[in-house]
C-alpha cells in the first residue's frame, strides 16, 4: 500500500502533546489521522489546580465527543481507531501534583492519568530535572516509582536529570520511557540524551519517543521533516526499532506567555532556558500534517512494518506493559 493508505490503516500515537486544547486542534487531530495522544494536564501545578485541569479536559472530551474519546487502557486506543476518533490519555510533565502523598498516584490514575514525568527541569520531592545539579532519586521517589508500577502509571524521564533517570530505570519493575527526547549525538543540549543514555534505557526494556521540538534538532528552527526523520533513524540505530516511537511535543496554538511560564522554575521563579522563536519542522508544522511523517519514514527506507511500529504500534505495546491492560 502507498504512504497515505498505510497512514490511514495504522495506529498513530503521539506520546506527548502540550498544545492549546480547543476544537480547532481536535479537528486537526482528525485531519492528521491521530489515533491517540498523551495530553499534558500538569507541569507546575499542585494537586488542586491539576484536578481542575483534569475536570477541564473531561469537559472538553465530552463537548467534542464526535472527535474524541477518553483513554483508560489500550483497548480504548483500538476503539478510537475503529471509531475514527482521537483517544486522549492524560499525563503530567512533573510529579509535583502528587505533592507528598503517595496515595495521590492511585487517585490520579482513577481520573485517567496514565503517564507521569518524574521531574520537570528542576528539583522536586522525587528527584532532579535536567537543568540543575542532579542528586538522584529520593527515597520518597522510590516509593512513588513503586506505587506507579503497582497502579499502572508509566514513568517518563524526558526532562529528568541523567542520574535520577538512571536510578528510575533501575528501580522500576516495569518499562519506563523518554516520551519526548532527541539525541545529543546530533545536537548537544541539556534536554537531549546521550548515546549511552539511549542504550541504557532500551537495554532495560524502556522506550524512547522522539520529539521534533526544533531548538533541540540539529538545524534548529530551520529544520525540516527530513531532519526529524534523521533523528528517529539515529535513535533506532542505537535502541532498536521496537523501542522507538513518536512524541512530538506539539505546542500548537500557544503564545509567548505560555513559553515564559514553561521556561521559568515553577512557572514564575528563575529562568531556566530561552527558546526564542518556536517553529516546528517544515513539513510537520501542525498535527494535521502527520501523514507526511509516515511518508517521510517510508522515503527514508523504513519498511511498512517498521513504520507501523514507530508511528504507533510500539507505544501500544509499552503502554499495555505499563498499564497492565
Amino acid at each position: 500500500m502507498n504512504a497515505a493508505e498505510l497512514h490511514q490503516d495504522a495506529i498513530i500515537i503521539d506520546g506527548l502533546i502540550i498544545a492549546k486544547w480547543n476544537r480547532e486542534l481536535f479537528e486537526d487531530f482528525k485531519k492528521g489521522g491521530v489515533t491517540a495522544a498523551n495530553c499534558t494536564v500538569s507541569v507546575w501545578e499542585g494537586f488542586q489546580n491539576t484536578v481542575n485541569n483534569v475536570v477541564e479536559m473531561n469537559n472538553l472530551i465530552e463537548a467534542n465527543n464526535d472527535l474524541l474519546l477518553k483513554v483508560n487502557n489500550t483497548s480504548d486506543i483500538k476503539r478510537a481507531k475503529a471509531e475514527g476518533k482521537t483517544g486522549i490519555f492524560m499525563g503530567f510533565q512533573n510529579a509535583h501534583a502528587y505533592e507528598d502523598q503517595i496515595g495521590y498516584v492511585q487517585v490520579f490514575k482513577d481520573l485517567g492519568v496514565g503517564i507521569v514525568q518524574m521531574c520537570y527541569n528542576t528539583q522536586n520531592l522525587v528527584g532532579t530535572g535536567c537543568y540543575e545539579r542532579d542528586g538522584g532519586l529520593s527515597d520518597f521517589g522510590r516509593e512513588i516509582v513503586a506505587e506507579m508500577n503497582r497502579v499502572g502509571v508509566l514513568c517518563d524521564l524526558s526532562h529528568v536529570g541523567s542520574k535520577t533517570s538512571e536510578e528510575v530505570i533501575l528501580e522500576s519493575k516495569k518499562p519506563v520511557c523518554y516520551s519526548h527526547c532527541l539525541p545529543s549525538g546530533l545536537k548537544d543540549h541539556p534536554r537531549n540524551k546521550s548515546d549511552e543514555e539511549l542504550k541504557f534505557i532500551a537495554d532495560r526494556g524502556g522506550f524512547i519517543g522522539v520529539t521534533m521540538f526544533a531548538p533541540f534538532l540539529k538545524n534548529g528552527i530551520n529544520s525540516s521533516i527530513e531532519d526529524y526523520v534523521e533523528a528517529i533513524e539515529y535513535i533506532v540505530n542505537i535502541a532498536g526499532v521496537d523501542q522507538v516511537g513518536i512524541g512530538t511535543d506539539f505546542t500548537q496554538g500557544h503564545d509567548q506567555q505560555f513559553f515564559e511560564w514553561l521556561t521559568h522554575d515553577k512557572g514564575y521563579a528563575r529562568r531556566l532556558t530561552r527558546f526564542g522563536k518556536i517553529v516546528n519542522p517544515e513539513g510537520i508544522r501542525t498535527v494535521g500534517e502527520f501523514p507526511n511523517l509516515t511518508e517521510a519514514l517510508l522515503r527514508r527506507g523504513f519498511s511498512e512494518s517498521d513504520t507501523r511500529k514507530i508511528m504507533g504500534d510500539n507505544w501500544v505495546r509499552v503502554l499495555a506493559e505499563a498499564w497492565g491492560e
